[in-house]
């Protein structure tokens, strides 16, 4: 018998027997390891998407785990292999497909979301999601690969390069990770961040962090840039008062990348957009070149995904870690194992 974490109201996570589909032709059959909560999960846990979500709904899309079975006509992966999951499947015939924007196809299946997810010890996909994993990361750290995927792509997204000055409004996991790559590629990187406990991991990874309770972030800017403004901002705390930062800190023609899902809309200053002439960049998802920058940022230490980690639980634990997560407080990224013994014997890491 396998089990699954599953969302079957708002508020309300179980964990009960899961039926394990065979892979299909171009299917593989994985055991998933690890699976990350993030902020979608959360708005679905609220019941914020039961338009969107069939209830009982397997949870997760930030992922690790190993190849179990794969199907006929599948070739280049076997049982054992390392992989993580790129949660998107497109219909490659809508309007966006066919300009090559599959990633954010019109009638897209975000798998987690929109179809069964990672949350459960056998997990059936296509083959062409698959991304393979070096050995030497473990799983646990391989988790955070989708994330920072998100982070790899809204920093192409506004085209940061080098010496440009960001500032990131917001020190959840996806801001400090936008802030790695942004420093990455090059860029000086401020973080803005209330909470005190995520400006102190942002700074253990030597990122210069501010506290918009106890100062004027403009004027932080102001001064950091001598008076020009930055050149990107990215908003990513969802919080009105981050997009009139990220609006106000931006210098002459600086980009404000959008990252977080408001849930409702926001007034923006068009007269600042107007007057310094800024653009207004959209950033979703991802596509495969994202993905594997992401595993190489990961595989080499750029990304210090165990620092990130708060703590790893059990299937059983979820409401709690889901709970946790919707608190605040001193937690960022939590971790369900969703191991069975089988798996665990075959890799220290699996």
């Amino acid at each position: 018998m396998t089990l699954a974490v599953r969302y079957t109201s708002a508020r309300t996570l179980d964990t009960a027997p899961a039926r394990t589909v065979e892979p299909g032709p171009g299917q593989v059959e994985l055991a998933p390891a690890y699976v990350g909560i993030c902020g979608t999960d959360l708005h679905i846990f609220h019941g914020d998407m039961d338009a969107r979500v069939s209830t009982p709904a397997v949870l997760g899309h930030e992922m690790s785990g190993r190849v179990v079975r794969v199907g006929p006509g599948v070739e280049g992966w076997q049982p054992g292999d390392a992989v993580t999951v790129m949660p998107l499947r497109w219909d490659d015939t809508c309007p966006a497909c066919r300009a090559g924007h599959q990633h954010i196809c019109q009638h897209l299946d975000f798998i987690g979301i929109d179809s069964p997810g990672a949350m459960q010890q056998r997990w059936t996909v296509p083959a062409a999601t698959l991304v393979r994993l070096p050995e030497s990361v473990p799983l646990d750290q391989a988790a955070l690969v989708e994330p920072t995927a998100v982070a790899v792509h809204d920093v192409r997204r506004a085209a940061v390069s080098e010496q440009e000055k960001v500032v990131v409004v917001g020190g959840g996991p996806v801001g400090i990770l936008i802030a790695l790559v942004a420093r990455a590629a090059g860029a000086e990187v401020r973080v803005v961040e209330l909470n005190a406990h995520r400006r102190l991991l942002a700074e253990e990874q030597g990122l210069t962090t501010w506290d918009p309770a106890v100062t004027d972030v403009t004027d932080l800017v102001a001064e950091w840039t001598a008076d020009a403004g930055a050149d990107v901002a990215f908003e990513v705390s969802g919080a009105a008062g981050g997009v009139a930062t990220a609006v106000d800190v931006l210098g002459v023609r600086g980009r404000l990348c959008l990252v977080a899902i408001h849930p409702r809309p926001r007034e923006v200053n068009l007269h600042r957009f107007f007057w310094r002439e800024l653009t207004l960049v959209g950033a979703r998802l991802y596509d495969r070149s994202d993905f594997e920058r992401a595993v190489a940022l990961v595989a080499d230490g750029t990304v210090p995904a165990q620092r990130l980690i708060t703590r790893i639980v059990p299937m059983g634990e979820a409401p709690a870690a889901f709970e946790a997560l919707e608190s605040g407080g001193d937690v960022m990224k939590i971790l369900v194992d969703c191991t069975d013994d089988t798996y665990k014997a075959q890799g220290a890491d699996a």
